[in-house]
């Protein structure tokens, strides 16, 4: 009987299966370090207690996007070991701070497969959810992956492709117990501009540039116990190590603290692509669109959606060639909910 975990492949995932991952893991004052060391993060909630205890919460939280990172590394062994490449993603929500002594499982729902007309590979649809030491869901979001086939004549399954939602609509959203930004320090946030500053269908360049290197890469992919072989592996990609999707997502949220410096709690994620894949070597840089803007009802709370694109030092605003498809230096076109102060 073998011993080690070959991954699943596309023929071994069925509508209805729930996979519940291992490792539980209890995050700490350590991964934020480590998250502020990886990424020029400065949003200031996640950066002091002090602040955070100024807008109602308890404590600053784990980083959104370091939150998202542990879940989902809980999920690469059972749901894409064996991908070719992650898609998208949508219906995103953060339904809870992760504050350090947090700690952390996952759990994970087939909701669609669909295999691809060369027969040697598939899209597998999943609803994953992490939970805290109380069972509460604290994240939760739908991913799908391109996932090979290992045995090439397994029957293809029956094609079902769920109904996802385009975008959270406000109400979807959950702004955490006791957030209040009526009292909110602009200086000390870094920025002036509040929600009421920014309109539907401005953008914005967030102007500085980070160049991705091997080193930083591999010890984030560990950090969030990623163990995509196309993450590790240089000889499963001759290509290159393929820079994993997170990190390219939390360099681009890094750097949109010029001009989104308010922008302080990622709430919804709409959807996401990675449109190109990113390699060492690569310099990241990013530009936003204000999509739509609710207010929450919460004092001095607004919410404002925003398309944060990643390039590869492309041009700023440049998205999509006369042929519709993503300019070849786009890497990410991410679509979220963040609130901001009134």
């Amino acid at each position: 009987m073998a011993k080690t975990n070959p991954g699943r492949f596309f023929e071994d995932y069925s509508i209805g299966q729930v996979l519940h991952h291992a490792v539980p893991r209890t995050v700490t004052v350590g991964e934020r370090a480590l998250y502020h060391a990886l990424y020029p993060a400065r949003h200031a909630l996640y950066s002091s207690d002090e602040f955070a205890r100024s807008c109602g919460l308890p404590q600053s939280p784990i980083d959104d996007l370091a939150a998202f990172h542990v879940v989902f590394g809980k999920t690469v062994p059972d749901v894409s070991l064996n991908a070719v490449a992650n898609l998208g993603y949508a219906e995103g929500r953060w339904l809870q701070p992760v504050y350090p002594g947090d700690t952390l499982r996952s759990e994970t729902e087939v909701i669609g497969l669909k295999q691809n007309s060369n027969g040697k590979t598939g899209v597998v649809w999943v609803r994953t959810r992490g939970l805290n030491q109380r069972d509460e869901v604290v994240i939760e979001y739908v991913r799908w992956v391109m996932v090979r086939k290992s045995n090439l004549d397994a029957p293809a399954p029956e094609t079902v492709v769920p109904d996802l939602k385009k975008a959270l609509a406000p109400g979807d959203l959950v702004v955490p117990s006791g957030l209040d930004f009526s009292k909110y320090d602009f200086a000390l946030a870094g920025e002036p501009h509040r929600w009421g500053d920014y309109q539907i269908g401005e953008t914005i360049d967030h102007v500085d540039g980070v160049t991705v290197e091997e080193a930083e890469h591999m010890l984030a992919t560990r950090l969030w116990q990623n163990t995509a072989k196309v993450h590790f592996d240089l000889t499963f990609r001759p290509d290159g190590r393929l820079i994993y999707g997170g990190h390219v997502i939390s360099m681009a949220r890094a750097l949109s603290f010029n001009g989104l410096a308010n922008a302080q709690m990622i709430v919804g994620l709409n959807g996401g692509a990675h449109a190109n894949p990113c390699f060492a070597g690569d310099t990241i840089k990013a530009w936003s669109e204000v999509l739509d803007k609710a207010e929450t009802g919460v004092p001095g709370v607004g919410a404002i959606r925003l398309r944060l694109v990643a390039t590869k030092g492309g041009e700023a605003f440049a998205l999509r060639g006369p042929d519709g498809k993503y300019s070849p230096d786009v890497l990410l076109d991410l679509d979220y909910w963040a609130l901001m102060p009134i």
